[in-house]
């Protein structure tokens, strides 16, 4: 799927340390992660509104120097994070056709998105406070490219629709049904935590929800779940 275009800056000049081994490639890279990770928090933490660059930069024990040096501007950091929440979410079913099998396709998009509502629940709460208030950022986004991301996708499905392959379903309401069961896990971690009296997720019961959502998605839409190896 093509992603909001963005511009994060340039690479550090080479430096030196004291075992001459460390590259100004590997700088940028740590860099950008710090920054990135940092600024996930401040936003879920604060809202775009109220999170600052100062505040990202002090997260990230960073001057505020180094962070402009990458980002030309909040916005454009705000921006690269939703990016790489699209990306991880979506690129995975970019790559569906035809002649995929329905069952095998739908169970891997199921149990990527349920994997990464634990390993990212700050990218899953995150893009949900953007939607909430009205996507401003990404509203040109889901009129262009993303419109044209899931029309694409909804077509694969409806061409195994037509061979017989799965039963005749919305193909737009099946993706927006994975999208939100997934992202439940994660939005709306402490209401489930806490009514299944758990202090966090564990591997097992992540496995648990990927099994059952798998399950009741594609039994929908007369499918039998693969066999699991």
């Amino acid at each position: 799927m093509n992603k909001p275009v963005i511009d994060n800056g340039q690479d550090f000049d080479p430096k030196e340390t004291p075992t001459g081994k460390y590259k100004a490639g590997k700088i940028r890279e740590d860099n950008l992660a710090n920054i990135l990770s940092a600024a996930e928090e401040e936003f879920v933490q604060h809202g775009y509104r109220g999170a600052s660059i100062q505040a990202i930069a002090d997260r990230a024990g960073l001057p505020k120097a180094n962070v402009h040096y990458y980002f030309k501007s909040k916005s454009n950091l705000y921006v690269t994070i939703l990016n790489n929440i699209i990306s991880m979410w979506n690129d995975f079913f970019d790559t569906i056709t035809e002649a995929d099998d329905p069952a095998v396709a739908l169970d891997a998009f199921v149990r990527k998105k349920v994997a990464l509502s634990y390993s990212h629940p700050r990218a899953s709460k995150l893009f949900a406070m953007e939607v909430i208030q009205g996507a401003p950022h990404l509203k040109d986004y889901f009129r262009s490219d993303m419109r044209t991301w899931v029309r694409a996708r909804a077509q694969v499905m409806e061409s195994w629709i037509s061979q017989g392959r799965m039963d005749k379903v919305d193909p737009v309401q099946l993706i927006f049904l994975i999208w939100s069961s997934t992202q439940h896990y994660a939005d709306f971690d402490t209401q489930v935590l806490t009514i299944m009296n758990r202090a966090e997720y564990e591997p097992a019961m992540v496995e648990q929800i990927a099994d059952f959502l798998s399950h009741m998605i594609l039994k929908g839409c007369g499918l039998t779940p693969p066999k699991k190896r």
